[in-house]
Parts: C-alpha cells; structure tokens; sequence
C-alpha cells in the first residue's frame, strides 16, 4: 500500500494483505446469491445500485427484475418517460431516486448513444450518479480494479484502522487494498463481510475471520461511528413531512387526484395547509405536476 494518506495506517501498511487475503478466504462459502452478480451489464448494475441504495437487498429483487424487464436499456428508460420510471419504482421509497435515474438514462441516451460509459468521470458527471454508483459500475459491471465505498464498506474500514476516517482518507485506503486484477471479486467480498459479519449493532468479532489483524475488535468506543460514509439514523417517518410525500406519489400511481382530495390522500385530512405546502415540494423534485385543478404523475 502506497503511502500520502492522513490517517494513522502504520497497522494497515503490516497488517492489510492478511486482511483482504482473509475475507477472500471467507467469501466464497457465504456469497449472498444477488442476480446482477451473475450478469456485467452496466446498465442493469446501474439500476440495482441505484435502488439498493438504503433499501433491503430483498424488497430490491423483484423490482430489478420488473424494472428491466420493461425497461432493458437507457434509451428505453429515457423515452418511456419519467412517469413510466416512478410507477415501476413503487415499493422501493426514495421516489426522487426514480427521477433521477430516469434523467440518467435521458443523459446516457443523449450524450452517450445509449452506451453506459465505463470512465469514471463520465459516470459522474450523470444525473443522479455518485462516487459509490460510479464505482460500482466500474468495479462490477467492467471488472475495473477501483474500490467502492458504502456504509458497509466504510464501517469495516473505519474499525480495522481503529478510527474514524475522513472522506478523502477512507476512499484511498479502500483504493489501497483492491486486488490487482480482483476488483469485482473483492469488491463483493467486501460488501458482504460488512453485511453479513461485520455489521452496525451485532459484529461477530468473536467468530470474525480476521479479528486477529483488526484493530478494534469490539473493544471500547466503536471507530464506525461518526466515520466517511456510514450511515447515521434517519428522522422519525410516522407522520412526517416525507410519510406525506410518499402517500401522495402511491396514490397518483393509481391516477390523477382531484386539488380537493389533495389533504385526504396525504393523510392530513384536517390540514389542507399542510398537504399543499408538502404537495408542492414533489413538483419541484419533478415527481407531480399540477394542472387543472388536478394532480398527476409527471
């Protein structure tokens, strides 16, 4: 592992082969049978990563599945239209990922002729497309040796170096362990080790393949918190602002709603107020319109 990095990786610089060399021991016995593994179209990747993002792998399946079924391609994404894209997105949440992906795919089709670009700064500079999808993509669709960098990928990171990583310290020392020539190997690996063994509130440090060469181990504060790209916990949804979004975007799913029903179908009945003030932030995020006294899907 090179050097020019921040944080304190005298351990890792001993210690990181026995690490990636461990839980490359470790995974193929316990790989989680996901279907977009078994493919290396980018498109495909682009979208399961997409709605995998803060969403249980098993909600994700079946709509991945549907998703391309209907729509195969970016040209097709882009000229079914966006209201196609927020239909087939029930049941995922994060309904302005939809969106999103399908200015995506508009901007694949556009400036790319359909083809999902395999340069990661063509990647990111797509609607909707980050450094973790971006590298995704690259690591999983094109087999390129680049690290990818989630809230799993991150909490792992954070307690074999014993410490809360900074963004730019935590993306290097992910790039740093990749494999020469197993980046989508270890990339998967990766990911489900902190899934599946290392996880937010129950590690099993004692059972951990690599304990031995970790430098916390469960013992006192845990480095993960607080550190690049693990997640925090989200607000309260009952009764929220977004659980009234999301009724909204469900009900005109099933159609128009009249400017009159607007409160009802929100769930706030009592405070039309409310519901439009919440209503109008979906237009603005482009997942309704309203015209004619009447709102729709856009």
């Amino acid at each position: 592992m090179s050097g020019g990095v921040c944080y304190n990786d005298s351990v890792l610089r001993q210690t990181g082969p026995e690490l990636v060399s461990g839980v490359r021991r470790w995974w193929p016995e316990v790989a989680r049978d996901l279907p977009w593994r078994a493919i290396r179209d980018p498109w495909a990747i682009l979208v399961s990563e997409t709605m995998a993002q803060q969403t249980q792998v098993a909600r994700v399946v079946p709509k991945w599945e549907a998703f391309l079924g209907r729509l195969p391609t970016p040209t097709a994404a882009a000229e079914a239209g966006v209201a196609v894209v927020v239909e087939l997105w029930d049941g995922l949440g994060y309904n302005r990922r939809a969106v999103q992906l399908h200015a995506c795919a508009v901007a694949i089709a556009e400036r790319h002729d359909g083809v999902v670009p395999d340069d990661l700064e063509a990647l990111l500079a797509l609607p909707g497309v980050g450094p973790y999808t971006a590298r995704a993509v690259l690591a999983f669709a094109f087999e390129q040796d680049v690290a990818v960098l989630d809230t799993n990928v991150g909490r792992v990171l954070a307690r074999w170096s014993g410490q809360s990583l900074a963004p730019k310290d935590a993306q290097a020392l992910a790039d740093e362990l990749v494999p020469v020539g197993a980046g989508w190997e270890w990339n998967q690996a990766l990911l489900d080790f902190g899934a599946m063994q290392c996880t937010k509130r129950s590690p099993a440090c004692g059972e951990c393949p690599v304990a031995v060469w970790c430098s916390w181990s469960g013992a006192g504060p845990d480095p993960a918190v607080g550190s690049a790209a693990v997640s925090t916990g989200q607000s309260r949804f009952e009764g929220s602002d977004r659980q009234g979004r999301g009724r909204l975007v469900a009900a005109l799913r099933s159609g128009p709603v009249a400017g009159e029903d607007l409160a009802a179908a929100m769930g706030w009945p009592d405070d039309p107020p409310r519901a439009q003030r919440v209503a109008e932030t979906l237009i603005g995020d482009g997942l309704a319109v309203f015209q004619d006294g009447t709102w729709r899907l856009p």
